[in-house]
């Protein structure tokens, strides 16, 4: 009679698993999220030729901050599963440079008053 192979995993192996699924399943989200991000700011250049040279445009420059944003949530994920070198990231999503300048923390957080 077969034996079901997980009756004779350790509970932490069983746990340790489920935690790598999770960590591939949020990988798998902030690489789409910044996907749609990047699409949406082509779409825009693309639209708007100048734009692209004159980032003066209130727009655009919230086009640019959410895939900042989304690349930031991303490469944290990234390093949250052990994997530290973004420069393939960035050449695979083509990410421009203004974008990756503007990751990181937000610039529309309230400043705190110093104490």
């Amino acid at each position: 009679m077969p034996r079901d192979f997980r009756l004779d995993r350790a509970p932490l192996d069983a746990l340790g698993y489920e935690i790598a699924q999770e960590k591939a399943v949020a990988l798998g989200r902030m690489g789409r999220a910044l996907e749609q991000a990047l699409a949406r700011l082509r779409a825009f250049d693309a639209a708007h030729p100048r734009a692209g040279a004159a980032s003066s445009q209130p727009e655009r420059r919230i086009l640019v901050t959410e895939a900042g944003k989304a690349l930031w949530m991303l490469v944290v994920q990234r390093e949250a599963c052990g994997l530290r070198d973004s420069r393939a990231l960035m050449r695979d999503y083509d990410v421009p440079r203004e974008v990756q300048h503007c990751m990181g923390a937000s610039h529309n957080a309230p400043a705190r008053d110093a104490e």
